[in-house]
Formats: C-alpha cells, structure tokens, sequence
C-alpha cells in the first residue's frame, strides 16, 4: 500500500462509515473493510477501475467529484477520504467543505508542490517537476490546482476548518532515517512530497 492510505488508516475507527473520493479501484476502501470493519462508499469517474472495486465488492458509485456530494445528506460519514485527488478537482476549496458537511471529519492527501526536489527542478531547469508524488508532465497532468503545506492551511484558516493532525511523508524515501523523518516532520514544506491531513470543522 501507499504511505498515505498506511497512515490515513491510524484516523479511521473500526466499524465507521467512510465515504471514498476518487477510489480508483477501492484498495484502501477495501483494507480498511478488511482490517477495521468499516462500510461506506466510494466514488470514481474511471469505469476501469469501478470494475475493479466491484469485483473486490465494494459499492462504488460513478460520480465526477467535480459535481459535488450533493446526493449525501448532512452528516452522512463518520470520515470523508479523499487521497491525492483535492489537486484534480475545480474547486478545491467547495468540494472541502462539501466533504464536512457529510462527515464529521475529513482525511485529505496530496503531493506537496514546495518539496525541495520540485524547487530545484523548477529553477535549475527551468521545467514543470516530474517525481514520484507527481508522475505527469505539464501537458497531461490532471492536476490543476497544486499546492503546499502552507497553502492547505491557509485554505483551513480562511474556511474556518480546524486541523486536527498532520503527517509530513516522502514518497521517494519511505525507510528513512529517525532524523530524516523528524527534519521532515520539522520543515515539511520543504523536505515531506506529500501532506496528509486530518481536518474537521471549527466551532463557531
């Protein structure tokens, strides 16, 4: 499994209900149903990959996240999932607040554009960064709305949502050193590729 889904599932209680943005072909909705119990939904655009989550047995809906969750009642989810997909959607920032108002929380992933590797790719050589965390060049990406450590959470600040934890991970180097990983933990803007945050809403 990825880093992101390992760690997104230390968030998830047993026997909760979770909905899944942008699945693909359901292994982490599958895992945590087959470690911790859960039940829940997910949604994917690609018909490939709906197959592959319904041959695991999961109940994936064909939806564009673009659309909203509009068809989700309030409170609807103990926990929202939605892993490195925040970056491909039109509004990040509607689809966030969607994603509280039919869970209690919510757990996002995404490749952190500050990484240091992207900075010097992007100033040395002038070119869009291509790495691990972000597989795509410029003409083909699906990611349209890039962003930082420091950028989500402004996003937080600004929509009143509250960060309960957050995990700085590296992709291209997951056996890490304890002093790389607490460097990383330390200066994650510039040293983690990839954020992973567990957010819910502020009270007002």
């Amino acid at each position: 499994m990825r880093m992101d889904h390992i760690l997104t599932e230390r968030w998830i209680a047993p026997q909760s209900r979770i909905l899944d943005l942008g699945c693909g072909d359901g292994a982490l909705l599958a895992h945590l149903q087959h470690t911790l119990g859960v039940t829940g939904y997910g949604l994917e655009l690609d018909t490939d990959k709906i197959n592959q989550g319904i041959a695991r047995g999961l109940n994936i809906i064909e939806q564009d996240l673009n659309d909203g969750l509009a068809r989700f009642a309030d409170n609807s989810f103990d926990t929202v999932v939605m892993a490195r997909a925040l970056q491909a959607v039109k509004s990040p920032d509607t689809l966030l607040l969607d994603m509280l108002r039919v869970g209690r929380e919510a757990v996002i992933t995404f490749p952190n554009f500050a990484h240091w590797q992207n900075r010097i790719h992007l100033g040395i050589k002038g070119l869009m960064p291509v790495s691990e965390a972000l597989p795509y060049e410029w003409y083909d990406t699906p990611n349209i709305h890039l962003c930082t450590f420091k950028d989500f959470e402004k996003l937080c600040e600004d929509n009143h949502i509250r960060i309960l934890n957050r995990f700085a991970v590296s992709d291209s180097a997951q056996n890490y050193s304890p002093l790389k990983a607490s460097l990383i933990r330390r200066i994650p803007n510039l040293l983690a590729d990839v954020a992973i945050y567990r957010v819910t809403k502020a009270h007002t």
